[in-house]
């Protein structure tokens, strides 16, 4: 990877209708962290009903982007999600084509 360009992480997050309103909580909290460890969210992306949601992040190195998934600060905010089964599929490391 250059210098210039930066490391493209995808989420795809499905959370159940009833639990919308912690999730959006949730990200809220952590989503703002991002820029302590150099990371942008390019995209955020939700289904009509809220229970889809499209993350497209990006990070200077894949090293800063696991200080942002080992941040304490994140991991304190677990808690609101703590009974909501969440389904999360992420995609490191993409690169423009």
């Amino acid at each position: 990877m250059s210098r210039d360009q930066r490391m493209t992480v995808v989420a795809v997050v499905d959370v159940p209708p009833e639990a919308v309103g912690a999730f959006q909580r949730y990200e809220n909290q952590v989503l703002p962290l991002l820029d302590r460890h150099g990371g942008r969210l390019e995209r955020r992306l939700r289904s009509p009903d809220g229970s889809t949601e499209v993350h497209v992040l990006s990070f200077p190195t894949d090293a800063d982007y696991r200080r942002y998934l080992a941040d304490p600060d994140r991991s304190a905010h677990r808690s609101l999600l703590s009974d909501v089964p969440v389904t999360l599929r992420v995609v490191e490391s993409l690169t423009d084509v």
